[in-house]
């Protein structure tokens, strides 16, 4: 008769625990590698998330600049952009990804292929002409394809940029770039090194590693922290979480079953927090629901909320303290001052850290002076002031 092993106990974590392996994994606790910059942080991460919005900065510089303090902005871009080292593809949302990454989103350049667009009519041979046109002309935007938008209202794209976003879809197309925000389109053939530029992996195997990468990320997570990292359903990371190599935990008043990466339950995180401005689009907070779960703190981004309904602004940023969110700045700039537009601070015991990381982001950004306009506790207004100096 044939003995069965016995499943490995799991690992109980306690709430503190799980906060502080999350924030290690993600680099906010102990010495950040300033060697490595921010395409370091783009390798560890594994996704940074792009955006529209730019207050103080647009959101893939804040990412690096949360981690490594006031690296270079053009360090930042240089970083990302140049000499091949990125793409930009669908995985969170639209995401700067390591260019490593690519054979391992074959899985969804397949499934886009395989997918019917009825939302974008495209005449016989527009797309074959946006192919011929990169390659005779090199990396174009969509405008220099041939224009962005037909004439009529904002969301009627034009045949060029139907077919250049359905051939970056495809993985016929790379995003190399972003030139005053808009793509810059290539051929793959040109911006994906040969030895990458593949679809040989099954999905089941690409899968498998975007769940381990995301859940190195993390440190760790539960099923759906882990599988909306790289929006993968919940039926693919079950269908691979006991190949990658997570192990099984308990998390002290989580309530489900979380998973963990195993280096990160070694030796318990130790070292320097960071005291930083945070996106709202930042991969340790950019899933609410996890973020309530590991910090306490309920955050909305109220850029699409009408104004009158906001709560805590436009593009209120959470204040990152301690291995706490302590706070929210919602930022603008005028001239040579951040302006705090509105702050909300949980408790006087912020008031120091809420400074400092205005001072730092306005030394980041080129102002020289901070200004506070409305706060949700009033009376904590002039210690605030004093603390900015």
């Amino acid at each position: 008769m044939t003995t069965r092993p016995r499943p490995a106990p799991v690992t109980a974590l306690t709430a503190d625990e799980a906060r502080r392996i999350a924030l290690r994994a993600q680099g906010f606790l102990g010495a950040p590698d300033r060697r490595a910059g921010a395409r370091g942080v783009l390798r560890h991460l594994g996704a940074v998330q792009l955006d529209t919005i730019s207050v103080l900065a647009r959101s893939h510089e804040l990412i690096p600049y949360a981690r490594l303090g006031a690296i270079g902005r053009k360090k930042i871009e240089a970083a990302y952009w140049s000499g091949g080292h990125s793409f930009e593809y669908w995985s969170h949302a639209a995401c700067v990804l390591p260019v490593e990454e690519w054979p391992h989103f074959a899985f969804r350049r397949r499934a886009y292929r395989a997918r019917p667009h009825w939302y974008h009519h495209l005449p016989d041979g527009a797309y074959d002409q946006v192919i011929k046109q990169l390659h005779a002309e090199g990396p174009l935007t969509a405008t220099e394809l041939g224009g962005a938008k037909n004439k009529g209202e904002w969301w009627d794209w034009s045949e060029s940029k139907v077919a250049v976003e359905r051939a970056l879809m495809y993985g016929e197309v790379v995003c190399v770039e972003r030139r005053g925000w808009k793509r810059v389109y290539d051929l793959a053939e040109r911006a994906i090194p040969a030895e990458l530029r593949h679809d040989d992996l099954a999905d089941d195997e690409c899968v498998r590693r975007l769940v381990l990468q995301a859940g190195q990320a993390l440190g760790v997570g539960t099923r759906a922290d882990i599988a909306d990292y790289h929006r993968l359903k919940s039926e693919q990371f079950d269908a691979v979480v006991e190949d990658t190599g997570l192990v099984p935990v308990t998390v002290e008043g989580w309530g489900k079953p979380a998973w963990a990466d195993p280096s990160a339950l070694e030796s318990a995180p130790r070292g320097r927090h960071r005291t930083t401005l945070l996106s709202p689009f930042d991969s340790l907070i950019w899933e609410r629901a996890r973020t309530e779960r590991i910090f306490g703190f309920t955050h909305r981004l109220e850029a699409y909320v009408p104004k009158p309904k906001r709560v805590h602004g436009y593009f209120a940023m959470p204040v990152l303290a301690g291995g706490r969110l302590v706070g929210r700045v919602d930022p603008a700039r005028e001239g040579s001052t951040l302006v705090a537009k509105q702050v909300s601070l949980d408790g006087a015991k912020a008031v120091p850290a809420v400074a400092q990381a205005l001072v730092e982001a306005a030394g980041w950004v080129g102002c020289d002076s901070v200004r506070v306009e409305r706060m949700d506790a009033a009376e904590l207004k002039p210690q605030l002031v004093r603390a900015l100096g």
